[in-house]
């Protein structure tokens, strides 16, 4: 059984574009992104799993389908997915690049996933180690102890909370997930019910309840806040790579994380908007410099 929604968003809206921080490359078991545009997500919600299929009609009317106990959940929070709720009216560009990613990508909207724990997952796992590694953990996870998603998609439900705190030992070493992101993940599986709170307090009061949890600190946050409230104002600090490219993008060097946030303050409150338009534009930092390298867990 599948139940069906259609949307006309108000504003421009770039569906890929609002939908790409959600994907955790390109092989994520629980997203997909088809050749006509068409995106599929899986997922759990206070009902229980669900996919949801995203289409857009070329007279711009989004048509959403979901599967699962979780399908009308899913299909309620269909605009704040997609950015509806998405305030932008006070954001002043201050530099030329951001000023020209604005204009030409004007459907470029912050979505709220309004769910805490399938967010929170993966941005553990990309705590402190390279993309590749995190995605393969991310991947394992998932399709060992999550589940088959409901639809006709061949995708998988994230691993839900009792199923990460049932997860042995030695299933953790072979995801390749080290102690203190397999700590971080069990003290979160344990109190998940109420981190989900976080989405209602929202901006600063909500990262700080999550940061009550071990192991999560302002970067974990403020990646799920991005995610799960569309919060314009949560920078990533910590992370390895965002300074840099704030930098090379905003004055033409490299920045640390005092560095960027006091090239950001006039975006306040609206700060990671601002990297999310530097992070579209397509500019990258040059590719020199210490990087990190990844780690074979199962050969340690």
């Amino acid at each position: 059984m599948s139940e069906s929604r259609s949307w006309r968003p108000q504003d421009p809206l770039d569906l890929r574009a609002v939908l790409a921080p959600l994907r955790r490359g390109r092989g994520d078991p629980s997203m997909r992104v088809d050749a006509d545009g068409s995106v599929w997500r899986a997922g759990t919600t206070p009902a229980g799993p669900v996919t949801l299929a995203l289409r857009r009609d070329s007279d711009g009317a989004v048509h959403a389908t979901g599967w699962g106990p979780g399908a009308a959940w899913v299909l309620d929070g269909l605009p704040a997915l997609l950015g509806a709720d998405d305030d932008d009216s006070a954001f002043v560009p201050h530099h030329p690049l951001i000023s020209q990613a604005r204009r030409r990508m004007p459907g470029l909207r912050l979505g709220a996933t309004r769910r805490v724990w399938d967010v929170l997952v993966p941005a553990v796992l990309e705590q402190k180690v390279t993309g590749v590694e995190a995605r393969r953990s991310w991947r394992e996870l998932c399709w060992r102890f999550g589940e088959q998603a409901p639809g006709p998609a061949k995708l998988w439900v994230p691993p839900t909370p009792a199923a990460v705190r049932a997860i042995p030992d030695w299933e953790w070493h072979r995801a390749g997930v080290d102690h203190s992101r397999r700590r971080a993940l069990l003290a979160a599986a344990a109190v998940a019910h109420r981190l989900e709170a976080a989405v209602t307090l929202a901006g600063k009061a909500g990262r700080d309840l999550l940061c009550k949890v071990s192991g999560i600190g302002i970067w974990t946050a403020a990646e799920v806040a991005q995610r799960a409230w569309a919060d314009a104002d949560a920078v990533s600090v910590g992370d390895y790579h965002i300074p840099s490219v704030v930098g090379y993008a905003l004055v033409g060097r490299p920045l640390d994380d005092a560095g960027m946030l006091e090239i950001l303050a006039p975006y306040t409150p609206q700060r990671h908007r601002a990297v999310r338009y530097i992070e579209a534009s397509g500019l990258r930092r040059p590719r020199f410099g210490p990087r990190f390298s990844p780690r074979d867990y199962r050969a340690m």
